[in-house]
């Protein structure tokens, strides 16, 4: 296995970490997402998008290789196009922002090469 192939294994692996967090701890995102919920349907919602899309979409390119790689790297890539867009006309340009904006660009391009 090569350097780069590893280091897909090591960004797929960190994504379903993400989501086991979201899905064990849901309070716990308040901490790295900004998110708090308010009742047991924004438990919910946190445990089904960030947790429960989070572990599948991390853990299919373990199943399905290449093109579920470079997908996971699209779905980075999105998020990230959709963050800057976010930090330019909302002005949220908090410290937590840009660096999951550059670990989501870092982690799409990983992943789509």
């Amino acid at each position: 296995m090569d350097v780069l192939m590893i280091l897909k294994v090591i960004a797929a692996v960190a994504t379903i970490a993400t989501g086991l967090l979201a899905l064990i701890k849901p309070s716990a995102t308040y901490s790295f997402i900004g998110l708090n919920t308010n009742g047991v349907r924004g438990v919910s919602e946190i445990r089904a998008i960030f947790g429960g899309l989070f572990i599948a979409l991390g853990a299919a390119p373990l199943f399905l290789g290449a093109v579920a790689y470079q997908m996971l790297g699209i779905g980075y890539l999105a998020i990230a196009a959709a963050r800057a867009f976010s930090i330019v006309f909302d002005k949220s340009y908090a410290q937590s922002n840009l660096i999951s904006l550059g670990i989501e660009i870092v982690l799409g391009v990983l992943l789509v090469i």
